[in-house]
């Protein structure tokens, strides 16, 4: 998308089944799962670049041997510096002659990740502090490898000052830094539960202390254990985790908001948020490549074998659609279909706003990860002008009209003309960020091909979503004025964002949205200032209900006005004042029937229609406009901190 909306967090694990001597045999190397999961970082580098961290459990450590590794890092262009600075350990130990690569005892000893659990995560904050030590994994460390505990996740839950106070309920005092925080400590307590139970009856019978840890692991059962923590989650998640006696697990919210991935042979299991790099890592088939059922987790013991089950009820699907429409990766054959489908339904609509004259129009797509869409869009246009030459032909045809030259006419007039207008400058867009006088160095974010449009030409751009509108008033409307187009016709893949986002994705403030915004002016414009404040009190008052009875009030700043009347006001807000060109732009969105026609499954659509799949989601939106209104600045995620 062309507003600066940072991406999703990821996830990656990898649990090995087999001793690392086995690797070094058939790989010639040691490394083999820690260059997997650096790989499966890697292909979802897309996904966050606030900050990464690894963690590493190893088994069967001696006894006064550490077993639990983390690193993590904030800094720029952290998970290449973070992973180079693990092999540059690794040479250091070699030259000292403190590790033997070719000795898989001496390289599980020394290298912190020389072990059989690895997992990786990719961050971006929605919530919480942005240093590293608000990067994943979380560690709750003691001496009990089956209380110390190791979690990360792609989530947001929606009642982190409920958890906290669970937590202060408990006797705890809870730091309220993030929602992460919370997760690991309520985790954390039920697993304290489930060892000391074992251990003080293992205690009172006698049985040797060095013997009770090897009982707790095979009594340990995580499935328990998530199940009672999962009763006061609200939000959407994947969360992978580890325990220090090895067990590890990766668990899916009720509603499969968040995605989840998994592989598995005899040499390894392997987890990720997207299914296309477990394929490429692990050079798998597509089928061989599952989804991890919502509401379940995937339990994987000591000894490396898996089980799958339930840990709360299923509630009704509602898999997040951005994941489709612009945050995973388009090499997913399926993600790729959908995005063809959504630009092609878009047709109809950007037909009617160039009046059917593709003799006098230029398509083209910003940004580049528009590119599936538009091609989408392009075949939509040339299989609709097909049909209409079609058409034509067997009329001529029957009417005797049809000869060489007609049919030239025919077959050549008013066929659809893409070009490559729009090009990012992807360096000049990492030195913006980091200076000031942003506002006023931004319009050189994007250049454009000259030469390619006339005076009397439509320009028009296929857009992934329009959050904000800000880059398009600031920059690319700017920019592609240059061409001096008779019209700029901006169509988006997605519809309309209306409402929050609260389960991942940093869409949370209410009063930045261009299509909220265009809703307000018209309430303005037309006199109804005091729907503004009716909603405003009708928010305040759900607040003070349970959260389970609260709905959403917010919809009532759209009800008067049809989508094209916001996308109209749209329009206008991004239109730039201080240019000399005259011309005149429009907004086209996705409908919300076209994204479904589009995206069958995975179409959950809050942020288009309001309707929320967690009682929490109606909480955030509530205090979303209650916070536009007071003009607080904060994030609905932190004012429920």
């Amino acid at each position: 998308m062309s507003d600066p909306l940072p991406h999703e967090c990821g996830i990656a694990f990898v649990r090995l089944k087999r001793d690392l001597g086995y690797y070094l045999q058939r790989y010639k190397t040691c490394l083999w799962g820690f260059q997997r999961l650096y790989l499966l970082m890697e292909k979802q580098h897309n996904r966050g670049q606030d900050g990464v961290g690894i963690g590493c459990v190893k088994l069967d450590m001696p006894l006064g041997q550490p077993y639990l590794f983390r690193k993590r890092s904030a800094e720029r262009d952290s998970l290449i510096r973070l992973m180079e600075d693990r092999f540059r350990e690794l040479r250091k130990l070699e030259r000292k002659n403190l590790l033997d690569p070719r000795d898989p005892v001496s390289f599980k000893h020394h290298f912190d990740f020389g072990g059989e659990i690895l997992l990786g995560h990719l961050r971006y904050g929605t919530s919480g502090t942005f240093g590293s030590g608000g990067c994943h994994p979380y560690v709750r460390r003691t001496n009990y490898p089956t209380k110390t505990l190791m979690v990360a996740g792609n989530f947001n839950m929606t009642n982190a000052r409920d958890l906290n106070h669970h937590l202060i309920g408990r006797g705890q005092h809870p730091v309220f830094d993030t929602d992460t925080q919370t997760v690991l400590e309520e985790i954390g307590f039920h697993l304290d539960e489930a060892h000391d139970a074992v251990f003080r009856r293992e205690r009172d019978r006698g049985t040797p202390g060095p013997e009770i840890p090897g009982i707790i692991s095979e009594e340990l059962d995580l499935v328990r254990i998530l199940n009672k923590c999962a009763d006061i989650w609200d939000g959407g998640y994947t969360i992978v985790g580890a325990v220090g006696n090895g067990d590890g697990f990766v668990l899916r919210d009720p509603n499969g908001i968040r995605p989840c991935f998994y592989y598995e042979d005899d040499e390894v299991l392997a987890f990720a948020s997207e299914r296309v790099p477990l394929m490429t890592v692990f050079n798998a088939e597509l089928e061989q490549v599952h989804e991890l059922p919502p509401a379940h987790v995937a339990v994987m013991k000591h000894g490396g074998e898996m089980c799958i089950a339930p840990f709360a009820e299923a509630r009704e699907p509602r898999p997040c659609s951005f994941e489709r429409i612009y945050f995973s990766r388009g090499n997913d054959p399926d993600i790729y279909r959908e995005r063809m489908r959504l630009g092609s339904n878009l047709v109809p609509q950007i037909v009617a706003r160039i009046d059917a004259d593709l003799d006098k129009t230029v398509f083209s797509f910003i940004p580049n990860t528009a590119e599936i869409a538009y091609h989408g869009l392009m075949h939509g246009l040339r299989m609709m002008r097909r049909d209409q030459v079609k058409t034509e032909i067997l009329a001529a045809a029957r009417s005797g009209s049809l000869d060489e030259e007609a049919l030239d006419k025919l077959v050549l007039k008013s066929w659809p003309r893409g070009e490559k207008i729009a090009h990012k400058d992807i360096k000049l867009r990492t030195f913006i960020a980091q200076e000031k006088g942003r506002d006023q160095m931004v319009s050189h974010v994007y250049d454009v091909t000259y030469g390619q449009i006339s005076p009397d030409e439509t320009l028009v751009v296929l857009d992934d979503s329009i959050v904000r509108g800000t880059t398009l008033k600031d920059s690319i409307i700017k920019i592609l004025s240059r061409l001096n187009p008779k019209k700029i016709v901006i169509a988006s893949t997605a519809p309309q964002i209306r409402y929050p986002d609260c389960y991942g994705i940093d869409m949370s403030e209410l009063g930045k949205f261009i299509a909220f915004k265009a809703a307000i002016k018209l309430l303005e414009r037309k006199g109804m200032h005091k729907r503004i404040a009716e909603v405003y009190d009708r928010c305040r008052e759900e607040l003070a209900k349970p959260v389970e009875e609260m709905g959403n009030p917010v919809k009532a700043i759209y009800e008067p006005f049809t989508e094209e009347e916001i996308s109209a006001e749209v329009s206008r807000l991004v239109t730039p004042e201080d240019i000399p060109w005259k011309g005149e732009v429009e907004v086209v969105y996705q409908t919300v029937a076209g994204l479904k026609d589009a995206i069958p499954v995975n179409n959950g659509d809050w942020y288009f229609t309001g309707d929320y799949p967690t009682p929490g989601g109606y909480k955030v939106v509530n205090q979303a406009f209650v916070g536009y209104h007071d003009q607080s600045g904060e994030r609905p995620y932190d004012m429920l901190l």
